[in-house]
C-alpha cells in the first residue's frame, strides 16, 4: 500500500483516509486549519500558542502534521491516561490510515515500570506487606514474568493507588544502575532506547519537568533531543514548572528512606548493632515534627511557623536523628552500591531539611503543607519565566502549545507571560459544539456573597430545585474541601439520587461508578474540574459553588502578590482573575463533551453579576443562554425529553434563547424577560 500525502486540512476531509478509518468520522473545519497552522508552525521552525474548545479533535489535529514533517517530535501530555490514550488508541489509527512507516515509543517516568531488582528483593522480603500486597504481589510476579514492556499500566487488576508500587518500582535515588544484575533487562532502559530510536516519542509533561531539572543539573538526560515539542494541556504547565523548579521535602521521602535503610541493612550489614534502634529514632522524630504543626490541615508560609518554639524544636531533633543516620550510612556506604545510595539520599534530604532554618531568599517562598499525618516543606520559585526559558533552551526546538483554556477572552498574555514566551504567536478556534442549542447557563438570583456565613447550606438549597429537574446526572464542583464537607453532610438527607463523594473512593474508581450509576451525584474539588470526560446523558448538569478564586492566605499567592505590588503590577487583574477564569473554563469544559451531549451549567457565585470582573468570566465562558430562573432549566430538560410543552410555556423561551431574541411570557403566575447573552 502506498504511502498517502496531502495537507492535513485534505487528510481531515471527507474524501481524506480518516473518514474512511473511523466510523461516523465529521469534518470540523476547526481541526482542519487548527492542523495546517501546525503544520506551517513545524515548517518554518517557529513555535505557536493554540487554544481550540473542546470536541474541535487537537489530537489528530497536530499527530497529522507532526508524523508528516520528516521531524523528530516529541509529544508531552498532561496526563499518563491522555498519554495512554494517544499511543494506545489515537496514533494507531492515524498512522494505519495514513499508512506512514514511523517508528513511535511510549516513555514514562521510572515509577511507572517494574524494577526486576526491586520485585525480587520484595518477593525475598515479603514480611512488611499485608495481605493485600502479598495478593496484588503475586499477581505482578506472574504478569512481570510475560510483560514485553514492564508498563504498569497494563496489569488493570492492580490500583493505582496501592502500597505495593513502591516496593516494585525504582526511583532515581535508588536506582543501582549498572551495578545491578537486571541492568540488560532494565525496562526503564529499554523504553529509553526505544524513545532514542523513535521518529515521535509520546511523554508526559511530569517526566519532561524531571528531564529539564536533570539536565539543569548536569545529571543526564532522559528524553532525546527533538526537532520540536508538541505540549497538550499546556495550561497545566506554569504550576507543573513551579513545582519542578523548586525543592521539597515530604515525610514519605523520609519514610521511605527509612524502609529502604532497614530492608538494605538487613542485607548487606546485620552484623553492624543500633541499626534498628536509630530508624525508630528517626520515625518518631518526623511524627514529632509533623504533630509540632496541629493536627489539622495547614497551608502555610514557613516563616510563620519559625517563631515557634515547639516546631522549631521538633525539626532540631528531626536534623539530629537525621544527622546521626548519615553518619551511621557513611560508616557503611563502602559494603553494597545500595548503602552508597542510601548515604547520598540522606546527605541531600539533611541538606534540604537543615536550609529550612535559613531566611528564604529573595527569589522564592518557602512554605509548609500538611494532610492527614503526611507533611511536605516546599520552595518554590516566585517567576519560572526566566528558569522555563533557561531549561527549554537546551532542546535547542521549537515548541507548540495546545489546550482548550489558554486565554481570558481574547487574551493570551497570561499564559504566555507566565512561561516567558515573548513573541510567540497565538490563535484560538471555538470548538464545534452548538452551545446555544445544546447548553443552558443558570446563575440563581438571591444568593448571599460567598464571604458569607452559611454560604454553602444556601447553594444547596439553590442546586436541590436544579437536581430535581435533571434528575440526578450531576456534578456538583467546590473551590474547597470544607464546602465540598458541608455540602455533602446537607444533601445527603434531601435528594433520593445516588451521591458519590470525593475521598470515598479513588478518582477513577468514582468516575466509573458515576458512568455506571443511573441518575447519580458527585461531588468533588479542584480534580474534579480538569481531565474529566463523560459523555452522554450520565452528566447533563455541572454545578459550581463559586468563582475558582486563589485562598486568599495561601502562601505562594501572597508572595508573588508582594513581589507583583513591588513591581507596580495589580495582582488581582494580572495574576489571580486570569488564573479563576482559566479554572472556571476547566470546569466548564466538563459539560458538553460530544454533538449529541446537553446540560445546564450553574454558577452560583452572584460576583459574576455584581462585580466588574464579572463579565471577564462570563465572556471567557462558550456562547450559550443565560437564565436567572429555575423555570426555564425545568424548560430545558422538559424540552429535550419530550414532554409536550404548549406555545406560551418555557419551552417557547428556549427557542428564543437559541436565537437571541428576548421574549416576555408567563411562568408560575408572574411575567418575566429573558434573552440569549448580550
Amino acid at each position: 500500500m502506498k504511502s498517502i500525502t496531502g495537507s492535513p486540512a485534505e487528510l481531515l476531509s471527507a474524501e481524506g483516509p480518516l473518514a474512511d478509518a473511523i466510523v461516523g468520522y465529521a469534518v470540523r473545519p476547526q481541526q482542519q486549519d487548527l492542523a495546517e497552522s501546525i503544520r506551517r508552525a513545524l515548517d518554518e521552525n517557529v513555535s505557536l500558542i493554540c487554544e481550540a474548545g473542546t470536541g474541535t479533535g487537537k489530537s489528530y489535529a497536530y499527530l497529522l502534521p507532526a508524523l508528516l514533517s520528516g521531524k523528530k517530535i516529541i509529544v508531552s501530555t498532561g496526563t499518563k491516561h491522555l498519554q495512554d490514550q494517544l499511543f494506545y488508541k489515537d496514533l494507531p489509527v492515524v498512522t494505519r490510515a495514513l499508512d506512514v512507516p514511523k517508528q513511535i515509543a511510549l516513555l514514562k517516568g521510572r515509577a511507572n515500570y517494574l524494577c526486576h531488582y526491586r520485585l525480587a528483593e520484595t518477593a525475598a522480603n515479603p514480611g512488611g506487606l499485608s495481605r493485600a500486597q502479598q495478593a496484588e504481589l503475586e499477581q505482578v510476579q506472574e504478569w512481570g514474568a510475560h510483560t514485553q514492556s514492564g508498563d504498569l499500566a497494563e496489569l488493570a487488576t492492580l490500583p493505582e493507588n496501592t502500597g505495593l508500587r513502591p516496593h516494585i518500582t525504582s526511583t532515581t535515588e535508588n536506582c543501582l544502575g549498572q551495578d545491578c544484575e537486571f541492568y540488560e533487562d532494565c525496562f526503564v532502559l529499554k523504553a529509553r532506547k526505544k524513545a532514542i530510536e523513535a521518529d515521535l516519542v509520546v511523554a508526559n509533561h511530569h517526566l519532561l519537568m524531571a528531564d529539564m531539572t536533570l539536565r539543569e543539573s548536569g545529571f543526564g538526560e532522559v528524553l532525546p533531543c527533538a526537532d520540536a515539542i508538541i505540549f497538550d494541556e499546556a495550561h497545566q504547565l506554569p504550576q507543573l514548572a513551579a513545582d519542578f523548579f523548586g525543592e521539597s521535602i515530604t515525610s514519605r521521602q523520609l519514610n521511605d528512606l527509612f524502609r529502604d535503610t532497614l530492608h538494605a541493612w538487613t542485607v548487606d550489614a546485620m552484623d553492624v548493632s543500633g541499626m534498628d534502634a536509630l530508624l525508630d529514632e528517626c520515625r518518631t522524630a518526623t511524627k514529632k515534627f509533623r504533630l509540632s504543626l496541629g493536627r489539622d490541615d495547614l497551608r502555610a508560609a514557613w516563616p510563620e511557623k519559625t517563631g515557634d518554639k515547639k516546631v522549631m524544636q521538633a525539626l532540631d531533633g528531626l536534623n539530629q536523628a537525621l544527622g546521626k543516620l548519615e553518619q551511621s550510612l557513611d560508616e557503611l556506604k563502602e559494603r553494597s552500591r545500595e548503602l552508597e545510595n542510601l548515604w547520598r539520599r540522606c546527605s541531600q534530604l539533611l541538606e534540604l531539611l537543615m536550609s529550612f532554618r535559613e531566611r528564604e531568599e529573595d527569589e522564592s517562598v518557602q512554605w509548609i503543607e500538611t494532610r492527614g499525618q503526611g507533611l511536605l516543606l516546599h520552595r518554590t520559585p516566585l517567576d519560572i519565566s526566566g528558569l522555563f526559558q533557561a531549561r527549554l533552551r537546551e532542546y535547542r526546538c521549537h515548541c507548540i502549545y495546545t489546550s482548550a483554556t489558554l486565554a481570558v477572552g481574547k487574551d493570551f498574555s497570561h499564559f504566555a507571560g507566565q512561561l516567558g514566551l515573548q513573541e510567540v504567536e497565538a490563535r484560538s478556534w471555538p470548538g464545534p459544539f452548538n452551545y446555544r442549542q445544546q447548553a443552558l447557563l443558570y446563575l440563581p438570583e438571591g444568593l448571599p456573597d460567598p464571604r458569607t456565613p452559611g454560604y454553602t447550606g444556601e447553594v444547596v438549597k439553590k442546586t436541590l430545585p436544579v437536581l430535581a429537574a435533571t434528575r440526578g446526572h450531576a456534578f456538583l464542583l467546590f473551590t474547597s474541601h470544607r464546602a465540598l464537607r458541608e455540602a455533602s453532610e446537607i444533601i445527603m438527607d434531601r435528594i433520593e439520587y445516588p451521591v458519590l463523594v470525593q475521598g470515598e473512593a479513588p478518582r477513577n474508581d468514582l468516575l466509573q461508578r458515576f458512568r455506571n450509576t443511573p441518575h447519580a451525584v458527585l461531588l468533588g474539588t479542584s480534580s474534579f474540574w480538569e481531565g474529566v470526560d463523560v459523555r452522554g446523558q450520565a452528566l447533563s448538569c455541572v454545578i459550581i459553588d463559586k468563582l475558582p478564586f486563589a485562598t486568599p492566605d495561601d502562601p505562594v499567592f501572597l508572595a508573588r502578590s508582594v513581589r507583583m505590588e513591588e513591581q507596580g503590577v495589580n495582582p488581582f487583574w494580572h495574576y489571580q482573575l486570569p488564573r479563576a477564569v482559566i479554572s472556571l473554563k476547566q470546569g466548564a469544559g466538563r459539560l458538553i463533551r460530544d454533538v449529541n451531549d446537553y446540560g445546564v451549567m450553574m454558577i452560583c457565585d452572584p460576583r459574576l453579576r455584581t462585580k466588574p470582573y464579572g463579565r471577564k468570566f462570563l465572556d471567557s465562558l462558550p456562547d450559550m443562554p443565560v437564565t436567572q430562573d429555575i423555570e426555564d432549566v425545568r424548560a430545558f430538560f422538559a424540552e429535550r425529553e419530550g414532554y409536550n410543552l404548549s406555545q406560551n410555556s418555557p419551552r417557547a423561551v428556549l427557542r428564543n434563547f437559541e436565537t437571541g431574541s428576548s421574549v416576555s411570557v408567563r411562568v408560575s403566575g408572574r411575567r418575566k424577560s429573558v434573552a440569549g447573552r448580550s
